[in-house]
């Protein structure tokens, strides 16, 4: 696991030192590639996913540092006042649009163990004039918030990346309030594809190798505690993978 975590970890610094660059999560050899050629990776990657209304509310290096498979604020129906928490923030994108949809009376967290992405984010957050954000070191696995912190969790193409799902989703679980929901942007298999089948397709910071498939993202939502779960396909990125959009609900009892 802290293999992988370092792989992942180091691949997201050089992303960030790079400024992103748009390469999108499975962009490519620039940031690390996503894995052996000939793999066909769905363009809509990074910033592309933004409508144009977005991409001109965050500044031009939030945007170009976008690393994402979808726009988990499309389904995430933020409200004024609600607390948000994004895991994996990287350049700080989903924090800054979540900031202006809740308003001055709401918070937007970002968690990232990324120090050169912390940086980037900060630093963003300074050109976007947001003072209802806050960045903060720490792993997805391990999230640095008392229990029912916040009113929604979103994260975009990152869960696929830790070596300990199951701990991610009990820890978003946790941190939410009763009534919270879940809704994030990532890569998911097909259930007829195996590890194995996931693997050749592309590598694991590559966004590919370490997706869940569609039960198993069904499965992991349960066993978390979480109501009400949807995975819906959204596009394309190889053979039996798919950008996807994952819905949850912590129940109110």
């Amino acid at each position: 696991m802290d293999d992988i975590r370092e792989q992942v970890r180091a691949r997201y610094a050089v992303a960030a030192l790079q400024g992103g660059g748009d390469a999108g999560c499975c962009g490519g050899d620039a940031v690390g590639g996503c894995g052996p050629a000939g793999v066909v990776v769905d363009e809509r990657f990074g910033s592309a996913l933004y409508d144009a209304q977005d991409a001109v509310a965050v500044p031009p290096e939030a945007l170009a540092a976008s690393l994402g498979c979808g726009n988990p604020l499309a389904v995430a129906e933020l409200r004024a006042g609600e607390r948000v928490l994004d895991l994996g923030s990287g350049g700080g994108i989903d924090v800054l649009l979540s900031a202006r949809r809740v308003g001055p009376t709401g918070f937007a967290y970002g968690v990232d163990m990324t120090d050169e992405m912390l940086d980037l984010a900060r630093a963003n957050a300074v050109r976007a004039g947001a003072a209802n954000v806050e960045f903060l070191r720490g792993t997805i696995e391990d999230l640095p918030l008392p229990d029912g912190a916040v009113d929604v969790v979103i994260s975009n193409c990152v869960v696929n990346l830790s070596p300990d799902k199951p701990a991610v989703l009990a820890e978003a679980f946790r941190v939410l309030v009763p009534g919270g929901r879940l809704g994030i942007s990532d890569v998911v298999a097909e259930d007829h594809v195996t590890p194995e089948q996931r693997a050749e397709r592309g590598s694991y910071v590559g966004c590919i190798a370490g997706a869940l498939s569609r039960g198993e993202y069904l499965a992991g939502l349960a066993a978390a505690g979480f109501v009400d779960a949807e995975v819906r396909f959204t596009h394309r990125v190889a053979d039996g993978m798919h950008g996807a959009i994952v819905w949850a609900r912590k129940p109110v009892g």
